[in-house]
């Protein structure tokens, strides 16, 4: 998939402005490389379709959505997958069992929505929030941003006719994978930031939030890679999904009303928060691991259109729009993740 991704994507390499002097060849070699190194040892994610927790009351109804991430592959357990992390917190702090129902699937783009929303409706007709992760796939695939976006839109949009809240984990950095060289790994972090972008904007505009996954796992990846990902080296561990969960658990508890005050709760300048216009927010999102994206609201029945607060809710690891050594190769802005080769397996 790595080469078929770089010789599919290499009409689109005369618009990547400086990255226009790399070499395709060098760009193909380093996509088979990788592709050799990255192994498929697992059969099948854990099934973690249960109920999580105790206490009085109905049980919260979570549904999970989205790719092999939000399935959980190279998790152990199914205590172990975000959806498993998220519902034992979210039953925790809200004092009620949690019934997870986790339609997601390995290897599955956004186009996939479709068939996991009408699934995910079918077994629970009214949940109470969902969680959809989705967007590497699309990325390695050349799925357009464009088709990408509009997909995620109508999931959220669905999800939301039926009740649900909703909290969509952006497309991660692809660039963070161990085995990709440069300059496929800068190459790689332009595109999954593109299409976390258009997914933002995609998913505001639809009625829901989202967290920037980007490159949150960067620092621990980085400096314990043999914890961090798991034996194919390319999926979390179950130590890398805990780390991304506890990026989510904050929005999905205040999607809830889990949160005290979280109605009248404005931006926090001293945290760096801010409101803007969505596409200006969804932009500095992407660039922030960790940070929420949700729409402003103009009292308590009309959203104000056109604005979306930026909020971080966890505490940063280090400054909210750091520079990245892997920066320093640019590209065109615009450029659809399906014009570039690509960098990873199924996931």
């Amino acid at each position: 998939m790595l080469t078929s991704a770089v010789i599919g994507g290499s009409a689109g390499l005369a618009g990547l402005g400086a990255a226009g002097a790399v070499s395709y060849g060098v760009l193909k070699v380093e996509a088979r490389l990788a592709r050799r190194t990255i192994g498929k040892p697992f059969d099948a994610s854990p099934d973690d379709t249960s109920l999580y927790g105790a206490g009085l009351g109905a049980p919260v109804r979570l549904v999970v959505l989205g790719d092999s991430l939000a399935a959980g592959l190279g998790a152990d357990t199914r205590f172990q997958t975000i959806g498993g992390v998220l519902a034992t917190g979210v039953s925790a702090l809200a004092g009620r069992p949690v019934q997870l129902t986790n339609v997601a699937e390995v290897g599955a783009e956004s186009p996939w929505l479709d068939g996991q929303v009408r699934r995910a409706l079918e077994a629970v007709p009214r949940p109470d929030v969902a969680l959809v992760t989705i967007g590497g796939n699309d990325v390695t695939h050349r799925i357009p941003t464009a088709v990408s976006a509009s997909h995620l839109r109508h999931a959220v949009a669905t999800l939301r006719g039926a009740g649900a809240e909703v909290v969509v984990g952006t497309c991660p950095d692809l660039g963070t994978i161990e085995p990709l060289a440069q300059p496929l790994r800068t190459l790689t972090k332009h595109w999954s930031r593109e299409l976390a972008r258009a997914q933002t904007v995609a998913v505001v505009e639809a009625g829901g939030r989202t967290v920037s996954l980007g490159d949150l796992l960067r620092p621990d990846f980085l400096s314990a890679p043999e914890h961090m990902f798991s034996v194919d080296r390319f999926h979390p561990s179950p130590a890398g999904y805990a780390r991304a969960a506890s990026a989510l658990l904050p929005t999905v508890c205040a999607a809830l009303g889990l949160w005290a005050g979280e109605a009248q709760r404005g931006p926090d300048r001293l945290r760096g928060e801010r409101v803007g216009t969505v596409e200006d927010t969804a932009a500095r999102a992407a660039r922030s691991p960790g940070a929420e994206v949700r729409a402003v609201d103009g009292g308590s029945t009309h959203r104000r259109r056109g604005l979306a607060m930026l909020l971080r809710r966890r505490r940063p690891d280090g400054p909210p729009e750091h520079d990245d050594p892997d920066d320093e190769l640019d590209t065109t802005e615009g450029t659809a993740p399906g014009a570039a080769p690509g960098a990873s397996t199924d996931g």
